[in-house]
C-alpha cells in the first residue's frame, strides 16, 4: 500500500468520524441529561452549544432536594422487560428431511451458543441502556482467539458485546434501520496498551474530548452538584480514540471495507469481514435494539426524555412546599429598626423560654402570619404524579406491587395488570427483534466459521446435558423465528391458570376420563415443577431413555420399562424424524415388543394369572 494512499484512508476516516460525531450532537446531550437525571443529578440543563451545566440557586435559602422518581420508572420497567427472554428456534430450509434435521441441529447448537454468551446478561446491560438514551447497540463478531485451544491455537467462537450510542455514529441520522445504512463508525477510547497487543502497533496517547460514558462515574453515582458533561472511558495520557469504519459492499469494493484508525495510524484495511447478512451477503456487525421508535430517525428516545420535564416541576412543587413548611414551623419575624440585637436574632431565632430584650419605647417584635399550606400545592402533586404513570406506562400497582383499592376484586386487578402490561409491549417486541437478530448473526458466523468439527455442550430442561458434535456443513439455514409468543402478553400466571382450566374442561384426559403419565409429566412442566414428585420424575427417565434409544439406535427391552411411556416416544420419534431403511424398521419392530409386553401386562391384571407367548405370539397356558 502507497503512503499517500494510507494518509487518504486516515483523512477519510477522521474527516467522516468528526462530520457524524457533529450531526450526531444534539442526541448525544439529550443522552448525557438523561444519565444525569437517572442519577439523581437534576439541576441541570444543556446549552445551546451542546454543554450541560448545573444550574444555580436563585438564593441561598432555597432546597434543592431531588424526589427522584425517574430512576424508579426506569428500574420498573427495565425489570419487567428483563423477563422478555424469547425462546428462538431455526425453520428448515425446506420440508426435505435432511433440512429438518439440521434445523434442529442448528436450533441446538443455537442455544448452546447463547447459554456460553450470556445472552440473558446482555440483554439486561442493553435494555438499560436503551430505557435510558433510547438505544443500545450489540456488536456480534468473530474472536479467532476464543474457544477451545488446539496446539496453542484457538478454534475460535463468536462473541457479542453490548455497545453503547455514545460509539456509534451512523452515515445518516435519517436513516431508519442499520440496513438502511451504508456505513456505520464505532469510534471509543482505547487504552493505547490495549492496541498494541491487538493490532501491534504503538499508537500515541491523545487528549479526549467525548468519547463514552465513564465508568467510574456511572457506577458509582455523581456527587453533590457534579454534572456528568464531559465522557471518556479512560485517562487522557494513556488512552486513545479507536475508529472502526464499516461500509457495505458496493461496485468498485464488492466486498465493502472496513478501516481501523487511532491518532493518525492506520491500523487495519480491508474487506467487511463477515459474511452476516441475508443469503450469504456481507452486513453491518450491528443489532439495533430501542425503546421507543423515532420515526424517520436512527436513534430512538426513552422514557426518561419525555419525563424530565414532569421531574422538574414536581422537584419544585415539593420544595416550594417545604420552604413553607418551614416557613409556618420557623416563622417570620417583623422588628423595628434598631430595637433588638439582630445579628443575635438570625444566629439563635426564637427558642422555647428565650427572653427577648428590645429596645424600650420600641414597638414590640411580633410574628408575620403566613397562613397555612395551600391545596393547590397538594392537587398540583398529585396530578404531577397521575403524569409520570400516564407517560412512562407504569403505573402505582407496578411501582409499588399494591392494588388500587382494598375492594377490587382478582378480575379487575388482573385487567390493570394486563393493560401495563400492553403499554410496555411494543418496547418488549424491540427487545425480541433484537434477540432474533443477534441469533441470526450467530448462526451465519458459525457458517462461515465453523469448518472444522466442533462439540457443543447443551443443557435440557430438566437439567440433562447432552454433547452435539457438528461443524458448518450441518447449517443449512438462518431463518431465525419465535417459537413463544410475547411474555408480557402470555405470562408464566396466564399459562397456568390456561392448563387449570383446560384440566377442568377434560381435554387432557384419555378416553378413559384420567391423565397419562406423559401428559403429566408435560403438565407439572408447564407449571414449572417438573421433578416435582418420584412418579414425574420417573418418567422423565423413562422418556429420556427411549429417546436416546431413538438416537443410539440400541434398541434394548428392560423389564423395568414403562411400555406406555415408551411406545410414545419412539412412535413420536417415528412421525417427526421420519427415519429411513433399517433404522425404521429397527424401531418399529422394538415398537412392537413393548406393545406385547404392554398388553402382556394388562392380560396379568385382568385376571392375576401370568401368561407367557411362545415365537409365534401364541398364548401358553
Amino acid at each position: 500500500m502507497k503512503r499517500e494512499y494510507k494518509e487518504d484512508i486516515i483523512a477519510s476516516v477522521t474527516a467522516d468520524y468528526r462530520d457524524r460525531a457533529e450531526a450526531r450532537r444534539p442526541f448525544e446531550t439529550q443522552w448525557r441529561l438523561n444519565i444525569n437525571f437517572y442519577m439523581g443529578n437534576q439541576y441541570c440543563t444543556a446549552t445551546p452549544g451542546g454543554d450541560v451545566i448545573d444550574v444555580e440557586r436563585d438564593y441561598f435559602w432555597q432546597e434543592r432536594e431531588v424526589f427522584n422518581h425517574i430512576s424508579a420508572l426506569v428500574e420498573t420497567r427495565q425489570a419487567k422487560l428483563n423477563t422478555v427472554r424469547p425462546s428462538l428456534t431455526v425453520r428448515p430450509f425446506s420440508s426435505d428431511d435432511d433440512d429438518v434435521k439440521t434445523a434442529k441441529s442448528s436450533t441446538k447448537i443455537l442455544n448452546a451458543a447463547c447459554d456460553k454468551l450470556g445472552m440473558d446478561g446482555l440483554l439486561t446491560s442493553g435494555t438499560m441502556w436503551s430505557e435510558i438514551c433510547g438505544t443500545s447497540f450489540y456488536y456480534v463478531g468473530w474472536d479467532s482467539a476464543a474457544g477451545l485451544e488446539m496446539d496453542g491455537v484457538g478454534e475460535g467462537d463468536v462473541t457479542v458485546s453490548v455497545v453503547s450510542p455514545f460509539e456509534i455514529y451512523p452515515d445518516s441520522i435519517f436513516a431508519q434501520n442499520v440496513s438502511d445504512c451504508r456505513s456505520i463508525i464505532r469510534a471509543r477510547a482505547v487504552d493505547v496498551g490495549e492496541i498494541k497487543r491487538i493490532y501491534g502497533v504503538v499508537v500515541e496517547p491523545e487528549h479526549i474530548d467525548t468519547m463514552g460514558v465513564d465508568a467510574a462515574a456511572v457506577g458509582g453515582g455523581l456527587t453533590a452538584g457534579s454534572t456528568l458533561n464531559k465522557i471518556c472511558v479512560s485517562t487522557s495520557d494513556k488512552a486513545a480514540v479507536l475508529i472502526e469504519r464499516y461500509t457495505l459492499p458496493s461496485a468498485d469494493k464488492p466486498d465493502g471495507e472496513y478501516a481501523v484508525v487511532a491518532n493518525g495510524v492506520l491500523l487495519h484495511y480491508g474487506p467487511l469481514p463477515y459474511v452476516n447478512g441475508a443469503d450469504g451477503k456481507r452486513a453491518l456487525p450491528f443489532v439495533k435494539q430501542v425503546s421507543i421508535v423515532n420515526a424517520g430517525c436512527f436513534f430512538g428516545s426513552s422514557i426518561v426524555e419525555r419525563t424530565i420535564p414532569i421531574q422538574r416541576a414536581y422537584n419544585a412543587v415539593k420544595n416550594r412546599k417545604h420552604e413553607l413548611l418551614n416557613r409556618i414551623s420557623m416563622g417570620v419575624m417583623a422588628v423595628e429598626d434598631g430595637s433588638v440585637d439582630i445579628d443575635d436574632l438570625e444566629q439563635e431565632g426564637i427558642s422555647p423560654g428565650k427572653i427577648l430584650v428590645y429596645r424600650q419605647g420600641a414597638t414590640p417584635p411580633r410574628m408575620v402570619e403566613t397562613g397555612g399550606v395551600p391545596t393547590s400545592f397538594d392537587a398540583e402533586e398529585s396530578r404531577l404524579l397521575s403524569e409520570f404513570t400516564q407517560i412512562s406506562g407504569v403505573s402505582e400497582i407496578m411501582r409499588s406491587s399494591a392494588a388500587a383499592a382494598a375492594s377490587m376484586s382478582g378480575v379487575a386487578l388482573q385487567l390493570l395488570i394486563e393493560q401495563d402490561d400492553t403499554r410496555l409491549s411494543l418496547s418488549a417486541e424491540y427487545v425480541r427483534i433484537a434477540a432474533r437478530e443477534i441469533a441470526k448473526h450467530i448462526i451465519r458466523l458459525y457458517k462461515q466459521f465453523g469448518s472444522d468439527a466442533r462439540i457443543s455442550r447443551i443443557v435440557g430442561a430438566e437439567g440433562d446435558v447432552e454433547l452435539v458434535r457438528w461443524s458448518a456443513s450441518d447449517i443449512s439455514s438462518d431463518d431465525v423465528v419465535f417459537a413463544s409468543d410475547n411474555e408480557l402478553l402470555s405470562t408464566p400466571a396466564m399459562r397456568q391458570n390456561m392448563m387449570f382450566e383446560l384440566y377442568k374442561m377434560g381435554l387432557l384426559s384419555d378416553e378413559n376420563g384420567k391423565m397419562s403419565e406423559s401428559a403429566k409429566h408435560k403438565f407439572m412442566e408447564v407449571l414449572g415443577y417438573g421433578g416435582w414428585d418420584g412418579g414425574v420424575d420417573m418418567a422423565h427417565v423413562h422418556i429420556t431413555r427411549a429417546e436416546s434409544e431413538n438416537v443410539s439406535g440400541k434398541l434394548e427391552l428392560n423389564e423395568f420399562d414403562d411400555h406406555k411411556l415408551h411406545i410414545d416416544a419412539h412412535v413420536k420419534f417415528l412421525l417427526t424424524e421420519r427415519p429411513k431403511g433399517k433404522k425404521y424398521d429397527d424401531i418399529k419392530a422394538h415398537i412392537a415388543m413393548h406393545r406385547t409386553e404392554l398388553e402382556r401386562g394388562a392380560a396379568e391384571s385382568s385376571d392375576g394369572m401370568r401368561r407367557d407367548t411362545d415365537t409365534t405370539g401364541k398364548e401358553i397356558l
